[in-house]
């Protein structure tokens, strides 16, 4: 069975990123609205967790074609 949600450090993996430029976009995003810098993610009480679906849309949307 694979995993549907992802934790930061899986998600970053992921999108071959790294942890803290993926947590510095996250937090960019929520001051700046409007501006989608990083993927959709689900809060769960303090746990962040990112979706496999969310984080394949993220990518296509920031292909440079």
């Amino acid at each position: 069975m694979t995993k549907r949600g992802l934790n930061e450090k899986e998600a970053a993996e992921y999108l071959g990123m790294a942890v803290n430029s993926l947590r510095q976009a996250r937090c960019q995003t929520s001051r700046d609205e409007g501006k989608r810098l990083s993927p959709p993610f689900c809060k769960i009480n303090r746990k962040i967790v990112y979706l496999r679906d969310d984080l394949d849309r993220f990518l296509e949307e920031h292909r440079v074609a």
